[in-house]
């Protein structure tokens, strides 16, 4: 059996009372039942993240990016910590799970995979969406109806896992160069 992946969770709130917790503890649960992952947590809440920052995305196999939707767009905590790092997101999957209104944070998605991209890093087209996630986690953190979320979760951290195998290989055979 290979190694366990390292997936970086990236918190994408830093609001006092954010309820990223929620939803990223519920991504944890999730990663933690496939017994193919490790995980880091990466918060721009937390104080001194910024010092080993770079150390522990480079360590990265993979990420998953945790973000809401605010007016339209994602959090700037999020755009700076995605933006404070360069080669560390080079030639490595990137997933989402998203939370907000209506939409369901998918409109920040949409915005991340442009900047992602800019970063030479692979977005997953699978991503898991909460819209009016407030009504559908209860107090403790717990999804009320969690079937379908579990599914698509599921399916996103397979292809994840392949994405993650495949261009760890990639880099070890062939180191990536942006500027080639």
């Amino acid at each position: 059996m290979e190694d366990k992946l390292n997936v970086a969770v990236i918190y994408g709130s830093t609001r006092p009372g954010r309820f990223c917790d929620k939803v990223a503890g519920w991504v944890g649960t999730q990663l933690a039942k496939t017994g193919n992952f490790s995980t880091t947590i990466v918060d721009p809440a937390a104080r001194g993240y910024v010092d080993s920052l770079r150390g522990r995305l480079a360590e990265a196999d993979a990420f998953i990016v945790v973000t809401p939707e605010y007016n339209h767009g994602y959090p700037a905590p999020l755009k700076s910590l995605i933006d404070s790092i360069g080669a560390e997101w080079h030639a490595k999957p990137v997933a989402f799970v998203s939370y907000g209104g209506v939409s369901g944070g998918l409109r920040a998605v949409e915005q991340l995979r442009l900047v992602f991209a800019e970063l030479h890093a692979v977005t997953m087209r699978d991503a898991v969406s909460f819209a009016s996630a407030w009504e559908q986690f209860d107090n403790t953190g717990t999804l009320q109806a969690p079937e379908r979320a579990e599914r698509t979760m599921a399916t996103m951290l397979t292809r994840l896992r392949w994405w993650a195998l495949a261009l760890r290989s990639a880099r070890k055979a062939t180191p990536y160069q942006q500027n080639a």
